[in-house]
């Protein structure tokens, strides 16, 4: 493993969802949900989920670019939700669930930019990108009760009906990504 490692804070519907696919992803070194984007230092959850803060859920992810680049967590990111539904997530509606790409560098910002051209030039999705690139200035950890969600609540509504069909896509689209 690279001493070389890169954070990507990426925002696409609920946290607990893109936590569980990129716990799963090879080179992966961390994910911690929380939050960024908005004007609230150290919002909770429940001000989050409001709608009043400018926050989006997001998630950290630390990553080896040695072993999957920045690229790959971004076909990793746009396979696991639908980033051409602007301020939703299936029944997840609102701000706080846009899809959004904080960029750690003016490198990671171009290769978003270049992916989503490449996304809307090949009409991949049948219909525009709406994925917000935004410079990234802070981020919130969530509450600890957030963590490793999927994974401790694996029998709830929720995680079977919403979170699992999603890691089902990215395992059968990614597999030679998981760990």
């Amino acid at each position: 493993m690279s001493s070389n490692i890169e954070k990507a804070t990426l925002g696409g519907g609920c946290f607990w969802c893109t936590e569980a696919v990129f716990l799963e992803i090879e080179g992966v070194t961390g994910v911690v949900s929380g939050y960024s984007g908005g004007h609230v230092k150290k919002p909770t959850y429940n001000q989050v989920v409001s709608g009043t803060t400018g926050h989006a859920e997001v998630v950290q992810v630390s990553f080896d670019p040695e072993i999957v680049s920045h690229r790959e967590i971004l076909e990793i990111f746009f396979t696991m939700h639908d980033p051409t539904s602007l301020n939703r997530q299936g029944a997840d509606v609102g701000t706080q669930y846009r899809s959004v790409i904080f960029n750690h560098s003016e490198e990671q910002r171009k290769v978003a930019e270049a992916f989503i051209k490449e996304m809307n030039e090949t009409n991949l999705f049948n219909l525009p990108i709406v994925t917000q690139l935004e410079p990234f200035e802070a981020f919130y950890e969530a509450e600890d009760y957030h963590k490793d969600y999927y994974n401790r609540n694996k029998n709830q509504g929720y995680s079977r009906f919403v979170i699992k069909p999603k890691l089902e896509k990215v395992e059968k689209q990614h597999k030679e990504k998981l760990k």
